[in-house]
């Protein structure tokens, strides 16, 4: 997208918010960066200077708008809909590799040389993975520093700085402020932020428009797990497994963006809780360019038309959500949360929740890969199924992340017994993420399709679903939508 400079400059002089994240504008007279929606008068064509990231602005000496706040864009859909090399780097950097294992752990999870890793990013992004961690670790101290009152030195080393003199030149390189100064324009440059208590954050995560939220926690919320998951007073509310501890989170739905209030155990957790809680809410979608190629189906576009901008409910734990997959096997919704409320009081770690009615965090594979099999209530041969598959998840054989190759991983999947198409493609949709996960044999797909006037047969719906591709796990949302199910409203 950044090298095709006349559609970048047409987007910046229109104020396009849709390409908010695709790319980014330096200005060379000025020495700022700003996403393409910013307020301000665009700059002369031949001032402007595109890149794909932050990073790249960062790197090539350009400090971030202080109108329009490019840090806090919503994230490059390229990265989520790519099942490459440079989006698997991504993934795993959003989530926190990097500042905990440093570029050495981010190329041996993905099976490269650190070498490699460095070209390819640079190459596609114009930063390495240390500039693209940075830049990071930048936007997490802005939250901090603009959300809490906590310390300077406390913030530094929560948001993964190594000293307190790096964090303080790495703000005032990026903002073009001290820290202190970034916090006393806070409360008016910040709406959507408020004062915090009891150790919580409240912010606000973006989105591109349209986002309907109707199935996204309507699915959620139909769900949920007792003790993990609730649906209160108009949030969705879960506890978070982190990597330095454990969180409570609760998103709300606004017209214009979610309203995440987090809760965490060690503020290290912050950027990758909010990576995780964005990627469960599929914030990063393009949804005009996904609208667009499945209203090239004149049987889906009227279901588009009536309420587009659906997203695909994903997760914040791989592994959960894989186990919980293999408990809704040929169950009802409501089977599959008492069979999962029923380990989670079993294995599942005990929290504190003052908010709320939340108790424990899913229990990890580890835990759940010692069980008795036959304290499980399901038939033997799912039982072997879900046994096989804890087991092979704590062993570390079957590997899901952020980090994963979607067709290496279905293969493995599709070797363990009682795995299907569907219970893969439902893993591949909302766990790995993959944006063209389909389910042609899904009892609630096929009656939709039915109703609809398109082919009915796995075969042959397929076939037809072939024109809707790379967005299928998105048409699985607008035929799931034509049923009364739960999962299709949001909760009162």
């Amino acid at each position: 997208m950044h090298i095709d400079t006349e559609r970048c400059v047409r987007a910046v002089q229109s104020k396009d918010a849709r390409f908010d994240g695709w790319f980014f504008t330096a200005v060379v007279t000025t020495g700022i960066y700003c996403r393409p929606s910013c307020p301000v008068v665009p700059p002369k064509p031949e001032n402007m200077r595109f890149h794909p990231s932050a990073a790249a602005c960062q790197q090539a000496g350009f400090r971030a708008c202080k109108r329009c706040r490019p840090d806090t864009s919503p994230g490059s859909p390229e990265w989520n809909q790519r099942a490459d090399l440079v989006a698997r780097a991504m993934r795993l950097i959003a989530d926190g590799v990097v500042d905990r294992e440093g570029v050495p752990g981010l190329a041996a999870r993905l099976g490269y040389s650190t070498r490699q890793i460095e070209r390819q990013l640079l190459a596609e992004l114009g930063a390495g993975p240390l500039a693209l961690a940075r830049a990071q670790r930048a936007q997490a101290a802005r939250l901090l520093i603009e959300t809490t009152p906590l310390p300077m030195a406390d913030i530094a080393f929560a948001a993964g700085f190594a000293s307190i003199r790096t964090f303080n030149d790495t703000v005032r390189e990026v903002f073009a402020l001290a820290p202190t100064d970034l916090r006393a324009r806070a409360p008016h440059s910040e709406p959507g932020t408020q004062a915090n208590t009891a150790g919580a954050l409240t912010l606000r995560l973006p989105f591109r428009a349209p986002l309907n939220p109707d199935n996204l926690f309507g699915h959620l919320a139909a769900t949920a797990v007792p003790g993990v998951e609730e649906w209160r007073d108009g949030a969705y509310r879960r506890t978070l497994r982190l990597p330095y501890g454990h969180g409570i989170v609760a998103l709300t739905p606004q017209p214009d963006h979610i309203a995440c209030r987090l809760t965490l155990g060690d503020l290290r957790d912050l950027t990758v809780a909010i990576s995780r809680c964005r990627r469960m809410l599929d914030l990063d979608a393009d949804p005009v360019a996904i609208d667009d190629q499945l209203r090239t189906d004149p049987l889906l576009a009227p279901l588009v038309d009536k309420a587009p901008g659906r997203r695909v409910p994903r997760t914040v734990d791989e592994a959960e959500f894989a186990v919980r997959a293999v408990l809704g096997q040929q169950v009802s919704t409501a089977a599959a949360r008492t069979h999962a409320a029923r380990l989670v009081t079993a294995h599942g770690e005990r929290i504190d929740d003052p908010e709320g009615g939340l108790t424990h965090l899913f229990p990890a594979p580890e835990a759940l890969a010692s069980l008795d099999p036959e304290s499980l209530a399901m038939p033997r041969t799912r039982r072997t199924t879900f046994t096989t598959l804890v087991r092979q998840l704590a062993d570390g054989d079957v590997h899901l992340g952020p980090d994963s190759d979607w067709p290496e991983t279905r293969a493995r999947l599709l070797e363990l017994p009682g795995f299907g198409p569907w219970t893969v493609d439902v893993i591949a949709m909302r766990a790995l993420g993959d944006p063209d996960a389909f389910l042609p044999t899904d009892l609630g797909i096929r009656r939709a399709a039915q109703e609809l006037g398109l082919p009915s047969t796995p075969a042959a719906l397929t076939a037809r679903a072939a024109a809707w591709r790379p967005w299928r796990a998105y048409a699985v949302q607008y035929l799931w939508a034509t049923d009364s199910h739960p999962i299709n409203f949001l909760p009162v």
